[in-house]
């Protein structure tokens, strides 16, 4: 069973920089010491048997081989274009002009 001290709340409240009243020292000190005795169920749980495990779920990344293939040619790219300047798409200029 956990127990925390006046101090030791105090310490807490003091690096929160908290400002706490007697009342509420106490109070705190029960729902730490609550908090902390939850916590520590952990510890009765039988782990000896269990293999470590970095996830719940036997999960593996399902990726599909890397090949390279070869891609549309450049013609059927721009086809569409509302307009091309030597081989390549021609957008407006997207600039704000600076302020002085």
């Amino acid at each position: 069973m956990a127990k925390v001290t006046r101090e030791e709340v105090e310490h807490i409240a003091n690096l929160s920089r908290l400002q706490i009243s007697e009342e509420e020292t106490t109070e705190m000190q029960e729902t730490l010491e609550t908090i902390l005795n939850f916590a520590n169920q952990i510890d009765s749980a039988k782990t000896s048997d269990i293999e470590p495990t970095y996830h719940v779920l036997d999960l593996q990344n399902v990726l599909r081989e890397d090949k390279a293939i070869e891609g549309i040619p450049q013609e059927q790219a721009l086809k569409n274009a509302k307009e091309t300047e030597d081989g390549q798409f021609k957008v407006h200029t997207i600039k704000k002009e600076e302020e002085d």
